[in-house]
């Protein structure tokens, strides 16, 4: 939920369009009304989309993901650098290089380079190169740096890009969309706005909508990465409790275990006492088998008896 009032966007002429022969008729349902020739957007759907566009933002920082800022225009540039180092999230001001997200393997090459030049001044190579190398070396590194020093350390493809003129960074829209990177960007009455997963209709050129829309986004971050990071400390103390609780169990004495040892000696008492049960059944086969014994018997008596 981004902290931003209707009142803030009027202040900041984020309602101001472009001239009506220059408007795109997708962005019909944003805009509120025409006044001398130019399309007036309607803020209560910037407030409700730019609500969804930090609510999607802040679950991205808080799964510690990072999104990518660019904006090449020069209204946008020092702003846009400002806010963004703030929250220590990749950011690109300077000429969009063709293939920096579907080529993303060069671009680390020459990141991978630019450290290797920092390498060299550190630990003492830089002193063994001559003149001319050294002043080829110095002036790879602020070509390099001038491109790719604000997304150094982006060490994989970000997992969103916010652009602020999606006709301007026309070529990083596209290399997101090919990608399927979720993309935030300004729209202004002269864009598609469904080429943007999430749109926010607002003025792209004044530099007091483009701050307002920039510091909600980013507040938006940040109160992920807060979120995630006491997630994070309430984690490691539940650990912390949990390997205590461990340790103290390990450390009690064996004595203390000796009882509950002794119950199941107890117990088998019943289970002796229920052999002579087993045993009383040859008991009863005896008496079966004396039977035939005592005929025997008789019928001896009476044969002695007869002989006689």
């Amino acid at each position: 939920m981004s902290k931003v009032s209707f009142e803030q966007l009027l202040e900041a002429g984020a309602h101001f369009g472009h001239l009506k022969r220059k408007w795109n008729p997708a962005m019909a349902p944003y805009i509120f009304e025409e006044k001398k020739g130019i399309h007036i957007i309607d803020l209560n759907k910037t407030i409700a989309h730019l609500d969804q566009a930090c609510a999607a933002l802040t679950q991205i920082a808080r799964s510690g993901k990072k999104v990518l800022f660019v904006a090449t225009k020069k209204q946008a540039k020092e702003i846009l650098a400002q806010k963004v180092q703030e929250i220590n999230m990749p950011y690109v001001t300077e000429r969009w290089t063709g293939g920096m997200l579907t080529n993303f393997q060069t671009t680390r090459k020459s990141i991978r380079k630019m450290t290797s030049i920092d390498k060299m001044q550190t630990d003492g190579t830089w002193e063994t190169l001559n003149k001319r190398e050294r002043l080829f070396k110095t002036r790879q590194r602020e070509k390099l740096q001038k491109t790719f020093g604000s997304i150094a350390d982006m060490t994989r493809q970000p997992a969103a890009i916010f652009i602020v003129d999606i006709l301007k960074e026309h070529i990083a829209l596209k290399e997101a969309c090919r990608l399927n990177i979720p993309v935030f960007g300004i729209v202004d009455t002269n864009v598609d706005p469904k080429m943007v997963d999430f749109p926010i209709p607002a003025n792209d050129d004044a530099t007091k909508s483009i701050t307002v829309i920039l510091g909600a986004a980013c507040d938006a971050i940040k109160i992920g990465l807060e979120e995630r990071k006491a997630s994070k400390d309430s984690d490691a103390k539940a650990a912390a409790a949990k390997k205590l609780k461990k340790a103290a169990e390990a450390a009690a004495p064996v004595e203390a275990k000796a009882p509950v040892a002794e119950t199941p000696v107890v117990e088998a008492a019943p289970v002796v006492e229920a052999a002579p049960v087993v045993e009383a059944a040859p008991v009863v086969e005896v008496k079966a088998e004396e039977t035939p014994a005592v005929e025997e018997a008789k019928t001896e008596s009476k044969d002695s008896t007869e002989g006689k």
